[in-house]
């Protein structure tokens, strides 16, 4: 029989209205506005309570009905489940005082873990979209007690009273909701059922909305399949729909000591590291958040995943994890899974490490950085950019002795061309965590010799000029060398190829440091550039290297006329700084423009005495 036909039969003593220990207006805005993140959590609210409630009274009669039904119509909600149920004492007690939660009631506080809930806001969060509440109950614990009604409303009041017997003839709970102004939506039919399945696809009980099953059990990982095609294809499916993505790969996850099962989707393009991965958790078969950042180590950004787990603490608002030791553990033991498939694929399924690489080398990179297992897994298969394409730095490693590498993406440019020419073998460690990894090399490869590539390696190996040749043109090196030496760069000859360039530009870390301390010096007062000055050592110096070989160099070294080979000589200089992508200084600029003018007048002169 309807409760609200009973209680037109039966007349009841009016009472007067109790009012919540709290301000409940405050509630209300503090939980809309500060700790939920959007009004759909009161479904999740009122879902929770009807499985707390079942699981309760389960703990005492194992074979007790495991029903929650939801019932939305003209902006009202209608929740009936089928568990322990409250006394009218019980009703005093949980369900107007914040904090208080029913599982703390005698005989359940050791199968607390068993509980959804942990914070006692409960029912009261439904006022974020009802402007009244009316729960009608009656317990499993004390049959012989009479149904209970509570009516709340937003004004802060409640009221209380008992009902006859037949008002709820079975042991459980309903509560119905009238929606405030403005959030009616949030009662409709159609977003109740998706907000229904969407918090409580997973959960353990029968939930319906009308006649539509919510409950979609087991999970898609723990169903079995015919074949791992066929689970490929199902969990490939199961994440479309999900995540919005078919994956490259999907890794199971599966704890069991920390209570988790779930399934991680390797995405199939690239994402920055930098960009923090968000994961779908379920609680106990309730989906506590959508954005869960800190599951996975922060090197597993290449992965989306979804799990349900029994063992992580949730924050206040139900909406994120509580970071503590365990949920440190097991990050640690989620990212062992993860780290077991890459080894998998590496030693039975090159293809498909191939296909994943190409997307997430990067995330593969920053793991092996810290893990000498994996790099030394991974060495036949990570790329890096060399002077001999695209290698492996195994592969590399075995083609040269010295395995030289630059810490940036210029260095690498400016020598390249160079080195590769002359036989050294270079290795761009300018992206991220490449010069990490090369650095790391002989770790995992005893007898690996690893040297970052400087100035005077680059020169050492370019062939020494005749010095006959040298010193024919010792009239232009004199000049060069007046020109550059005020930017604090000199001037060597060396015959190198390929031979369509014609000067190099070389420079290291130390020279640039210098350059920095010497402009700085210049621009500070007395005080600093004297503390700058005594800094100054054996002040290292960039230098271009002229190519003997080179048609254009020869010409200019037989101009005989020292103002115009010092033009050509600041022309050749800034070419080189061009080729080489260095920022330019003030002074560097002032040059350029100099040696184009001097150049323009030198032709226009030339022109003119033709």
């Amino acid at each position: 029989m309807d409760s609200q036909t009973s209680q037109s039969q039966t007349p009841q003593v009016p009472q007067q209205p109790h009012t919540f220990q709290v301000d409940l207006r405050g509630l209300v805005d503090l939980l809309s506005h500060h700790l939920y993140s959007s009004p759909k959590v009161y479904l999740r609210e009122l879902l929770q309570n009807a499985v707390d409630a079942i699981t309760a009274r389960r703990a005492e009669e194992p074979d007790a009905p495991a029903r929650v039904r939801l019932y939305a119509e003209n902006g009202t909600l209608r929740v009936e489940d089928s568990g322990v149920g409250l006394t009218e004492a019980d009703v005093h007690n949980l369900l107007a005082t914040i904090g208080r939660s029913s599982k703390r009631a005698e005989g359940l506080q050791e199968a607390r873990s068993d509980f959804l809930g942990q914070f006692g806001i409960g029912l009261l969060a439904c006022f974020v979209v009802a402007e009244r509440i009316r729960v009608v109950s009656r317990s499993a614990r004390t049959p012989d007690a009479p149904p209970v009604e509570w009516t709340a409303s937003d004004d802060g009041s409640y009221r209380v009273r008992t009902l006859p017997h037949e008002a709820r003839p079975e042991p459980g709970t309903t509560v119905h909701l009238v929606a405030r102004a403005g959030a009616g939506e949030w009662l409709s039919p159609d977003r109740v059922l998706q907000l229904a399945r969407d918090f409580g696809s997973l959960l353990p009980y029968d939930v319906r909305v009308g006649e539509e099953a919510v409950t979609d059990l087991p999970a898609p990982w723990d169903r079995p399949y015919p074949s791992p095609a066929t689970r490929r294809v199902a969990l490939a499916r199961h994440c479309h729909e999900l995540f919005g993505f078919t994956p490259l790969d999907s890794i199971e996850l599966n704890v069991p000591l920390a209570g988790i099962r779930g399934v991680a989707y390797v995405l199939p393009s690239a994402v920055s590291p930098a960009q923090r991965a968000t994961h779908r958790v379920h609680l106990k078969g309730m989906l506590l958040t959508e954005r869960a950042e800190q599951l996975l180590p922060d090197w597993a950004f290449f992965v989306r995943c979804v799990l349900d787990t029994d063992s992580l603490r949730p924050t206040a608002s139900r909406e994120s994890l509580y970071e503590d030791e365990t949920l440190a553990a097991v990050r640690d033991a989620l990212g062992e899974r993860i780290r077991s498939w890459l080894t998998g694929l590496a030693a039975g399924d090159p293809e498909r490490l191939a296909a994943f690489l190409s997307v997430h080398h990067l995330g593969v990179k920053s793991l092996a950085r810290h893990d000498k297992d994996m790099l030394r897994t991974m060495l036949p298969w990570l790329p890096f950019e060399t002077t001999d394409g695209r290698l492996s730095l195994e592969e590399f490693a075995q083609r040269h002795a010295v395995v030289h590498f630059t810490r940036t993406v210029e260095e690498y440019r400016q020598v390249a061309p160079i080195a590769s020419a002359q036989g050294v073998g270079v290795v761009n460690g300018g992206y991220t965590y490449d010069s990490d990894l090369v650095e790391a090399l002989p770790s995992v490869r005893p007898g690996t010799v690893v040297a970052e590539l400087d100035a005077d390696t680059v020169t050492a190996h370019m062939d020494l000029v005749d010095p006959a040749e040298e010193l024919a043109l010792s009239g232009f090196l004199a000049a060069a060398r007046a020109r550059l030496d005020p930017l604090g760069c000199d001037v060597v000859l060396r015959a190198f190829r390929p031979l369509s360039v014609p000067a190099l530009h070389l420079d290291d870390r130390d020279v640039r440091h210098e350059q920095a301390r010497a402009e700085a010096e210049d621009q500070a007062d007395d005080l600093w550039a004297g503390i700058l000055g005594s800094l100054r050592g054996s002040a290292p110096r960039a230098r271009l290297v002229l190519n003997q070989l080179n048609p254009l160099v020869r010409r200019i070294g037989s101009l005989g006329d020292p103002e115009l080979m010092g033009t050509a000589t600041e022309s050749l200089y800034g070419q080189a700084l061009l080729m080489a992508q260095r920022p330019l200084r003030p002074a560097d600029s002032a040059l350029l423009n100099r040696a184009f003018i001097g150049l323009l007048e030198w032709a226009t002169n030339g022109e003119e005495g033709r």
